[in-house]
Order: C-alpha cells, then sequence, then structure tokens
C-alpha cells in the first residue's frame, strides 16, 4: 500500500456523515483514512494547518505494515472533509469531530499522534477524555500562545478574502519550504498534494476560516491542565522548526508527567514528509514499550 499521488491517497478516503448534534447543529461530511489489520492495535494521525491527512502519507503505510490499523482524519473546514463556511473550526470542535468519528467506528480506545493545530487536539483528548487515548504523541504541536505569523494573517479576512487563490497558493509553496530541512523532499507531489483543497474559491475560503479559528485562548487554557494527563506521553520534535521551536516541545514534555522529549534532528516542521521512516520509527518503538 503506497500513494504515489495525492489522487491516490483521496481515493483511498471514506467518507462518513456525522449527524447534526454530534458535533454542532450541522450534519457533517468528514474524509478519512481507515487501513490496517489494527493486529498491534489502532493509531489515530491528526494533522495541522494548512494540510490535511495526506501530510501522513509515506507514514501510514510504514504504521499499517507493521499491524496497526491507522485512521487518518481530515479535519472539519481541511483535506476533502466538509468545507461549507457555515461552522466553527475551533480545536474544541475539531475535538467533538474527531470523538464522534471514532464512536461511529466502534473505536474506544487508541493510540492518539497530533502534528501542529492536531497536537493541541491531541492534548485536549489527553486532559478532557483520557479514557479514549492508549498512548499520546505530540509532535511540533501550536501550544501556550505560540502561532505561526503566516497563518494569523490568513485569518485576515479582509486582507486575504479579496485576493486571487494563486496568491495564496504561492504563500504555501513559501511555507511548505520553510518547514523542511531537507529541500529535496519538496517534491511537486508533496506541494501539489497539500495545495489540492485550497486551489479553488470554497477551498481558499475555507483556510481562511481555518486560520481565524487559530486562537492562543483556546491552548493557554490547557496549561494548568497539563499535568493531568494520565497517557503515556511521547513529545516528539523536528530540530529545525522555525515556528514551534524546541523550546516549546520541552516544557511541553516537563509539564505532562513522565512525558518523555526525543528531538528528529535535520528535520522541521513538516517531519512526516521531512523523515517519514525517523517518525515512523520513533513512534513504533514508543507504541511498542
Amino acid at each position: 500500500m503506497t500513494y504515489a499521488t495525492w489522487q491516490d491517497f483521496h481515493a483511498a478516503q471514506r467518507l462518513v456523515m456525522l449527524p447534526a448534534g454530534s458535533v454542532n447543529h450541522l450534519d457533517l461530511s468528514v474524509r478519512y483514512i481507515d487501513t490496517g489489520s489494527g493486529k498491534a492495535g489502532t493509531i489515530l494521525l491528526m494533522h495541522g494547518i494548512p494540510t490535511w491527512g495526506f501530510l501522513y502519507h509515506a507514514v501510514i503505510p510504514l504504521l499499517a505494515e507493521c499491524g496497526y490499523r491507522v485512521i487518518a482524519p481530515d479535519f472539519l473546514g481541511h483535506g476533502f472533509s466538509d468545507k461549507r463556511d457555515r461552522f466553527d473550526r475551533s480545536f474544541q470542535d475539531q475535538a467533538r469531530m474527531i470523538l464522534a468519528l471514532l464512536d461511529r467506528l466502534g473505536i474506544e480506545r487508541t493510540h492518539v499522534v497530533g502534528h501542529d493545530t492536531g497536537g493541541a487536539v491531541a492534548l485536549i483528548l489527553g486532559i478532557e477524555h483520557p479514557a479514549v487515548v492508549e498512548r499520546l504523541v505530540i509532535s511540533n504541536a501550536v501550544c501556550y500562545d505560540r502561532f505561526d505569523d503566516d497563518m494569523l494573517d490568513f485569518g485576515h479576512p479582509l486582507r486575504w478574502k479579496s485576493k486571487p487563490v494563486s496568491a495564496l497558493l504561492d504563500a504555501l509553496d513559501e511555507s511548505l519550504a520553510m518547514g523542511l530541512s531537507d529541500q529535496q523532499r519538496l517534491t511537486v507531489a508533496f506541494a501539489e498534494g497539500i495545495k489540492a483543497p485550497w486551489s479553488d474559491e470554497e477551498g481558499k475560503l475555507s483556510l481562511l476560516r481555518n486560520a481565524s479559528a487559530l486562537n492562543a485562548n483556546q491552548t493557554m487554557a490547557l496549561v494548568d491542565r497539563h499535568h493531568t494527563v494520565t497517557a503515556p506521553t511521547l513529545v516528539l520534535w523536528g530540530e529545525d522548526d522555525p515556528w514551534q521551536k524546541v523550546a516549546d516541545g520541552q516544557q511541553l514534555a516537563s509539564e505532562i508527567p513522565g512525558a518523555r522529549f526525543q528531538l528528529i534532528q535535520g528535520a522541521s516542521h513538516w517531519l512526516q514528509q521531512d523523515a517519514p521512516e525517523r517518525f515512523s520509527q520513533a513512534l513504533l518503538d514508543f507504541l511498542a514499550e
């Protein structure tokens, strides 16, 4: 099982409808990958902004080959999940979507992996829904009040709503390049895949709405409760991240009881693309303990 292109990945995604009341007031469509035997357990992979499940395209086969069932959803407003301009995209709403999805799939307990804003959602699950989380992995996560200025800028509707889609895609190209240490990993296939959901007016507006949902109040509200996480936790960090600094990951690990901090050298923010084999091996080693 490999995903040579984003089209292959998208074709492998499944579709589920979450009924009104399970997340918010709407019936919501969610796209997700569900693959692997599950003999070794289940892993939930959560992306951040401006990515979608495709961020893990090189990681998912490595985990599935080791006997895990891998669930990789697109967040609300991201990827090919519901992108209508009619609902909130807060971290709490994303967490509610994840819980509703797991319930629909009959998954009571899973290893939880969260990257970027997905890391904030993973912390919400670990703090407020510990029964769901078997082990917790946080990678280059949005935490405290450290938010990327570029993403915050996207959330300014008066500045971006009138600009063409092409301007947004050019800005995303810059962001993708900044978040990779090995520029050879900035392949055409990867860049096209990450940008694909945002390449029309609906996608552009949805990304702006996702960015406008970035709010340090959401992450600062978790800080006093980091110490309540009970799941065994790995904080896995790409060393060269220009946005989420190593010191943030180290601080987070120091505040979660028993958490281990592990650095991936020579990798930056998009470490699932920068170093997929080392990222996957770090997960597998931690989950096998």
